[in-house]
C-alpha cells in the first residue's frame, strides 16, 4: 500500500529522522532507586557465615538509602510516598 510504513501496516509511512515522541517511550533518566529485595528465611542456612545474607542485606540496605538520599536532593519536589512505596523500606 503506498504511503504506509510496511513495518507497521495502517501507519503513514517514515520521513525519516530521529523518532519522534509516539515512537519510543519516554525514559526516565533519573530514576527513583530502588529497595533491595529482603532475604527470605530461608536463605540464612544459620551456620554462622562471615558474610550472611542479613549482612549483605543490610549493606544493600544502607547503599539503597544513601542513593535514595541523593536522589531526594536532586528531586526535592517528588512526594517520599509516590513511586510504589513508603519512606523507608
Amino acid at each position: 500500500m503506498p504511503g504506509t510504513d510496511p513495518a507497521r501496516p495502517g501507519m503513514p509511512a517514515s520521513t525519516g529522522g530521529a523518532p519522534g515522541p509516539v515512537d519510543r517511550p519516554a525514559v526516565d533518566p533519573d530514576p527513583r532507586p530502588q529497595p533491595p529485595e529482603p532475604p527470605l528465611p530461608s536463605d540464612c542456612c544459620d551456620s554462622g557465615c562471615s558474610m550472611c545474607v542479613h549482612d549483605v542485606y543490610a549493606e544493600e540496605l544502607q547503599d539503597y538509602r544513601e542513593r535514595l538520599a541523593r536522589w531526594r536532593e536532586r528531586h526535592p519536589a517528588v512526594p517520599d510516598a509516590g513511586a510504589g512505596g513508603s519512606s523507608q523500606p
